[in-house]
């Protein structure tokens, strides 16, 4: 071979090689994921700010998700609700929490401004049927300078498996009794009243379309959509919307993380330190079983998720919150447990 030939058969070999280290630098392959429609905004920005891997993600609802990864249909489900102890006997799996937003309560009502007062007893109150008009006496009496119309009320629920719905039971069940005792707090209750919808995206459409509704839709959805939210009040008294200080003061409240990453921040004590604190906050977590041929993958994607991925762009916008440090401490040392 002359020296000519060698060189260029060199060079050929380079380029090759580079040319495969900057493909596997760029992807090393897709992971799939199903499950919460609440961070599914988020995860449309990961798809686009992560670039270790390919990330295909369903938004099914939690209780789909969960399902899906116990099924083993998908690398890893996304839940708004931590697992049960039922779901972790099905499922040998581990639960990583990985964002922190808040669950919103628009309302549509013509002729009537952004920011109603809303208590949590009042609410459940609607939810539980006893409160049937926007002009009823508990309503007027938190708004007193707002005209509220004869109007019947029309609430609006999640019909599927959500994480949304158990956010939003979950704060229901630690403000009134009677909420606790009819329907309880799950991923999928029976409200008494009310028209059922699927997904974020069907309680949004339902709420558009009819007069007089209310519904319950993480933030971002409420943002994007511009509809009109309540303020709700929280234990120190104080009426508060979601938004980057509500959020994050709820948020404080987690001083330690359980082993098994279960976490509840709603309805913060009255207390000084949590006087902003919007009421109705959440995290999302990332299941992935214990056991995976992806598990290089999913660590890797799990580990930027908590970390980088808590400040791309466009995530403080729809509200999402980075996680407080305990809580992204936490998710990492679980990741020892994925193999």
């Amino acid at each position: 071979m002359s020296k000519k030939t060698f060189s260029t058969v060199l060079v050929a070999v380079v380029l090759c090689a580079v040319a495969v280290a900057t493909a596997g630098a760029r992807s090393t392959g897709s992971i799939n994921g199903a499950g919460s429609t609440f961070a599914a905004p988020l995860f449309a920005l990961w798809q686009k700010g992560y670039s270790a891997s390919t990330i295909n993600y369903n938004p099914i609802g939690s209780g789909g998700g969960i399902q899906a990864i116990t099924n083993k249909q998908v690398d890893f489900g996304a839940s708004d609700a931590p697992l049960t102890k039922d779901q972790s006997g099905s499922c040998p799996c581990v639960q990583f929490p990985v964002l922190m937003s808040a669950t919103s309560v628009p309302y549509n009502v013509p002729g009537v401004g952004y920011g109603l007062n809303i208590t949590g007893p009042v609410l459940a109150d609607v939810y539980l049927g006893k409160v049937q008009y926007w002009d009823n006496a508990k309503i007027k009496k938190l708004n007193p300078k707002q005209k509220l119309p004869h109007l019947k009320i029309t609430p609006i629920f999640r019909s599927d498996g959500s994480g949304t719905t158990y956010n939003f039971t979950d704060y229901l069940s630690s403000v009134s009794k009677g909420f606790k005792n009819k329907v309880g707090n799950s991923t999928q209750v029976s409200f008494p009243v009310g028209v059922g919808a699927r997904g974020s995206s069907g309680v949004a459409a339902a709420l558009k379309r009819t007069e007089g509704s209310l519904t319950y839709v993480d933030v971002a959805y409420s943002l994007k959509n511009k509809f009109k939210i309540f303020k709700v009040q929280n234990r120190a008294k104080r009426f508060t919307l979601p938004g980057i200080r509500s959020i994050k003061a709820a948020g404080s409240l987690v001083k330690r993380v359980p082993a098994n990453n279960e976490l509840h921040i709603v309805n913060p004590p009255a207390s000084k330190k949590y006087a902003a604190a919007y009421p109705i906050c959440t995290f999302t977590w990332v299941i992935v079983q214990k056991s995976s041929g992806k598990a290089s993958e999913l660590k890797a994607f799990v580990r930027w998720a908590v970390t980088k991925g808590q400040t791309v762009p466009g995530a403080l916008k729809l509200l999402y919150i980075p996680i407080p440090k305990v809580v992204q401490q936490a998710a990492t040392r679980t990741l020892t447990k994925v193999h």
